[in-house]
């Protein structure tokens, strides 16, 4: 056991390289798109589909998961998640139809749900009352690592061999991380757990501040997806070669490595989170606009990853205004609930919209909304926690 004043650090440290997994795996279907529409035939709605699919389980299993943390730890929980993650990123490397390929993506989001939550959730424990938005940051700044990572690995990997070989690397790299978690990572000391078995202990304040939470993190993920998706077919519609696009998409997720991180520190330092969020939002929005009406690709694309999802951490953060610390594996579970509806449906959505106009810019269109709604979502939790405090 660990027992210096690195200790929650170091556990940080391997929580965010396990946490790349996620988005690596995630991304395998984005960055694949275009081989399964040419190889399998299909089409932008069913990408959509297999895309929110990912989600999907989580509408369902987050709520539960949240009570299996009453009955196991938390990085036990996270390695199980992991390794299921990857059986089913094996299992869409050996699929030939949407099918199967759908039942791989399903069984990659059970995994992820119970994952993520509690990913999440420990960082919570160990970084509550001190430094949590700079913490938040760091482990959020994963996921678009590992997206990024897949953005040009998974394309790569597709043009040069093939696209399975995307989805084995991706699970080979979850399967591994499943170890390292439950090998060496401990958890947070002298953490109240909720005890009563399934009893539901959520107030009704706290349910009301988590539902508000949820869609502000749910409609800002749901934007960021569908721009990974959809921007990269919106360049090749306007003359890029397939792995320029990524390539030229993927530097919003490099950039962002940084500016999570830097976004959470000034968060914390200035105590003005609210005012953060409003800001990068309205940086999303103008980056999609360059992107849609002007040859700006690459500064789009940085101005993107450097302003418009920069507060990601920030509002991760505001989960523990929303719920108490000794309810935050069922209140995690409900937020993530909340989380894995809006995720599972908007792909899909963009996909339709995609299909029904025949215009790449569609799906961009929708992206700026859901950032527009993000900074409104934001505005009316700020109203609900100063008029329901915990």
């Amino acid at each position: 056991m660990i027992e210096s004043n690195n200790a929650r650090w170091i556990a940080l440290a391997l929580l965010f390289i396990a946490r790349i997994g996620l988005g690596f795996q995630f991304q395998t279907l984005g960055s694949v798109s275009e081989n399964l529409v040419t190889g399998l035939a299909l089409d932008y709605t069913e990408i959509g589909v297999l895309i929110g699919l990912f989600m999907v389980p989580g509408m369902f299993l987050a709520l539960p998961a949240g009570f299996s943390g009453r009955f196991a730890s938390d990085r036990f929980i996270i390695g199980i998640g992991l390794m299921i993650l990857a059986a089913g990123g094996f299992l869409a490397a050996l699929a030939g139809s949407f099918e199967l390929l759908a039942i791989g993506r399903l069984i990659c989001g059970i995994g992820f749900v119970f994952s993520t939550i509690f990913f999440t959730k420990m960082v919570a424990d160990w970084f509550a009352g001190k430094e949590l938005a700079t913490a938040m940051s760091i482990l959020v700044m994963s996921w678009p690592l590992g997206i990024a990572m897949g953005q040009v690995g998974h394309g790569w990997i597709a043009l040069n061999y093939d696209w399975p070989l995307a989805f084995t690397v991706a699970s080979i790299y979850c399967f591994v991380s499943a170890f390292l978690i439950m090998i060496f990572c401990n958890e947070a000391p002298n953490i109240k757990k909720a005890a009563g078995g399934f009893q539901f202990s959520l107030g009704r304040t706290e349910i009301f501040l988590i539902f508000i939470s949820s869609l502000i993190w749910a409609f800002f993920n749901a934007a960021y997806v569908v721009y990974l998706s959809f921007a990269p077919i919106s360049l090749v519609a306007d003359g890029y070669d397939t792995l320029t696009a990524l390539s030229i998409v993927s530097l919003a997720s490099w950039l962002m490595m940084f500016s999570i991180s830097l976004c959470g520190f000034i968060s914390d330092k200035s105590g003005k989170p609210d005012l953060l969020i409003y800001i990068c939002m309205a940086g999303a929005v103008i980056a999609l606009v360059l992107l849609i009406y002007t040859p700006l690709a690459i500064p789009s694309s940085l101005l993107f990853g450097f302003l418009g999802v920069a507060p990601a951490g920030v509002i991760m953060a505001l989960t523990a205004e929303a719920m108490k610390p000794e309810n935050r594996a069922i209140g995690m579970g409900l937020f993530f609930s909340i989380y894995f509806l809006i995720q599972a449906i908007a792909p899909p959505i963009a996909g339709w919209l995609f299909d029904l106009t025949n215009n790449s810019n569609w799906p961009i269109l929708f992206a700026m909304a859901l950032f527009a709604v993000t900074a409104l979502t934001t505005y009316l939790f700020r109203i609900a926690v100063r008029r329901y405090p915990l």
